[in-house]
């Protein structure tokens, strides 16, 4: 045996690992998936109900742009309390709820006919699904080691494109051949059939999901012991981590930094997308959804590429800094080319690609820096003031569109948020916490 040679137990031990993780995998992350799927469709469906129910109600861009941003609202202010309570009741019962009460609250939706309205319910909406991201992130800091994480959260992260590739079609279907249905818009079909989907799927969560590796039915004993000895070797402090701990950390305020660059680029893009592609002369309202779709099967391709990189190579920083460079390269393109389709495709797919592949890296950080309940807290902190650029970018494009008439200047500006990422990521995240983590033996 040679003295880099890897002894036969440990092959054989890493081989059953990896059985049984695929196991967790397979029966954990696909439900995730599709409770993400769904979520971002009723956060963003609301960019294609805006095809018929601006007009309809006599909203303007900056209306328009101001509902979309109230969901962030909402959701900043109860993200962390959401987070605490999932922490203390458990993601099983926590999650379920969240899903039943997000769902009602945007099938509701149509019902609007007054801005007021359509204000509230966009905040409300907000509400009922702060805690529903970082809440599934931290359940899977309870299964999962930290050098599996990017990998699983690249295909929880994978929604967003999926959520594109299905979303996009299906809107402008139900638009379009649900138009006057029963007497009503095509857009008051859209919100009613994509939020009853959230709430059956909130009674799937809680009548399947485990909280504990323990108490999963699924696993035998063996296997059991098996993942928890593996988490037992994950580091952790040496004193258990309280709530207050997480302002003791520069880095949470860095990566909330970050965060918020990140949610801007994606907002910026996700409320605008069939705005711009109608701006380029596409008028149909099936052939937008199609357009769209694009965008998200470059961002599946690339995410998962680049998340089974980063795990490979055990590297964050250089793999953040690239996807948040595309993000940039992307919204350059968009704003040199306005109005022109195929640049308008490219740039939006390169954009869509960064930001994708760049959130699931991104959450392999915080764990290494918080545990326990300040885990469940700084996740939830993080997400939430990083969820302030979900206020910032919609309501700045419609602004900008209003007073100027084009999109391209909000282009501009979000090129440039992309390039201050780069800089955070590169120079503000301290190198124990994005250089390559130790085997876990």
């Amino acid at each position: 045996m040679t003295a880099n040679a890897i002894p036969l137990e440990r092959l054989d031990a890493d081989v059953i690992e990896d059985s049984i993780y695929r196991k967790v995998s397979w029966r954990i992350v696909p439900l995730f998936i599709c409770c993400f799927l769904f979520a971002y469709l009723d956060r963003v469906n609301i960019s294609f109900a805006k095809l018929q129910m601006a007009s309809d109600l006599g909203f303007s861009e900056t209306v328009y742009g101001l509902g979309a941003s109230l969901f962030f609202v909402g959701y900043f202010l109860f993200e962390v309390p959401s987070n605490v309570l999932l922490h203390k009741i458990g993601a099983r019962i926590w999650i379920a709820r969240i899903m039943v009460s997000w769902g009602i609250a945007s099938a509701c939706m149509m019902f609007v006919q007054t801005e007021f309205w359509f204000y509230t319910l966009r905040f409300l909406i907000g509400v009922m699904e702060a805690g529903f991201v970082p809440g599934v992130l931290y359940f899977f800091t309870q299964w999962y080691p930290s050098s599996r994480r990017a990998r699983v959260n690249s295909y929880f992260k994978s929604s967003i494109p999926l959520c594109g590739i299905v979303g996009g079609p299906i809107a402008g279907l139900i638009l379009g051949h649900f138009d006057g249905v029963m007497g009503m818009a095509g857009w008051r079909w859209l919100f009613l059939l994509e939020g009853i989907p959230s709430v059956l799927l909130g009674v799937v969560v809680f009548w399947l999901v485990k909280d504990r590796i323990e108490d999963a039915t699924w696993l035998t004993a063996e296997e059991k012991n098996v993942v928890l000895a593996r988490m037992a070797k994950e580091s952790a402090p040496a004193t258990p981590q309280k709530v207050k701990d997480i302002w003791k950390h520069p880095t949470t305020y860095v990566m909330s930094a970050i965060y918020l660059c990140l949610v801007m680029a994606l907002t910026g893009l996700l409320f605008w997308m069939p705005q711009l592609i109608k701006s380029a002369g596409v008028t149909d309202t099936m052939n937008i959804g199609l357009l769209t779709v694009i965008p998200y099967v470059g961002a599946v391709i690339g995410n998962l590429l680049i998340g089974a990189s980063s795990d490979r190579h055990s590297e964050r920083r250089w793999h953040m800094a690239s996807c948040a460079t595309l993000t940039a390269g992307g919204y350059l393109v968009c704003a040199l080319f306005p109005g022109q389709l195929l640049p308008l495709m490219i740039g939006m797919t390169i954009i869509m690609t960064g930001i994708v592949a760049w959130m699931p890296i991104f959450w392999t950080i915080p764990p290494r820096f918080l545990s326990g309940i300040a885990a469940a807290a700084g996740i939830a902190l993080i997400n939430s003031l990083g969820q302030l650029g979900g206020i910032i970018a919609p309501f700045m494009v419609g602004r900008i569109k209003d007073l100027t008439g084009t999109a391209t200047p909000a282009l501009f500006a979000l090129f440039a948020v992309s390039v201050l990422a780069i800089g955070l990521i590169v120079w503000g995240i301290p190198k124990r916490y994005y250089a390559k983590e130790a085997a876990q033996d």
